[in-house]
């Protein structure tokens, strides 16, 4: 309770609210470097111009960010699918009888040890092909 009397007591003195008052005022006011007296040396005025370009070149990176990157992102990734698809489509006339084998392709040294020992760990029977039995 003393503490509450205690604050209403300062708040209602009218050294207290003109204080604030002028604070808020000061703080809110627009069109003022905010550098008075001894403080405006040409010291704080470049790090206030510093501050400002910051602002600026930080504001613009967002921008292009949001107007620019994300656009671009999606476009691509159409692109992108668009390509996956017509591969895909493709590649689903194609028989895998009709590749070629070559030498170098499915050389086993020793059998793994998972499935038939034959293929690897990401065999996909839609793309990759077995050589057959020809020993």
């Amino acid at each position: 309770m003393l503490g509450l009397r205690s604050i209403q007591r300062i708040t209602a003195s009218p050294f207290f609210r003109q204080s604030t008052r002028q604070a808020l005022q000061r703080r809110w006011a627009s069109g003022d470097s905010g550098l008075t007296g001894t403080a405006d040396n040409a010291f704080n005025r470049e790090r206030q111009a510093v501050k400002e370009h910051a602002a600026a070149t930080s504001d613009l990176w967002r921008k292009l960010s949001i107007y620019v990157v994300i656009p671009c992102i999606c476009i691509a990734s159409v692109n992108a699918w668009g390509l996956w698809t017509e591969h895909w489509e493709h590649k689903s006339h194609e028989k895998l009888e009709d590749r070629t084998e070559y030498p170098f392709m499915n050389i086993r040294t020793k059998n793994f040890f998972w499935g038939d020992g034959d293929k690897t760990l990401f065999w996909n029977p839609n793309v990759n092909i077995h050589k057959g039995d020809e020993e």
